[in-house]
């Protein structure tokens, strides 16, 4: 019997950040992350990786419709954009002795 991932997994993309897709038919397109899934290490990112969805004819909507939308991309195929530029990120202790996200480009704190 397989059970999904329970772990708590730090990953380097969180909700709202600003991402470059490093590979992939989307490869050099940036957009905003819509929402982070850690369980599958994938996230959501406005605008990249769009899918035909087939929907079918209910009671509200008679005819149906076909609508793209965004399906997830793995983490490690994007990287975060500080200031414009993309970068690797870290993780540091900060004044108040949390560990808080950092650019390794420019050093700066991650909000």
């Amino acid at each position: 019997m397989t059970t999904k991932k329970e772990a708590k997994v730090k990953l380097h993309v969180k909700k709202g950040d600003q991402v470059k897709v490093l590979s992939g038919n989307d490869k050099g397109k940036t957009g905003k992350v819509l929402k982070v899934i850690p369980a599958d290490n994938r996230a959501l990112v406005e605008g990249v990786n769009l899918v035909t969805k087939h929907f079918k004819p209910s009671a509200q909507n008679t005819s149906g419709r076909i609508d793209k939308i965004e399906a997830p991309i793995h983490v490690s195929n994007l990287m975060v954009v500080v200031g414009g530029t993309p970068t690797r990120i870290g993780r540091k202790v900060n004044a108040d002795g949390k560990l808080q996200r950092v650019a390794k480009r420019t050093g700066d704190f991650i909000k």
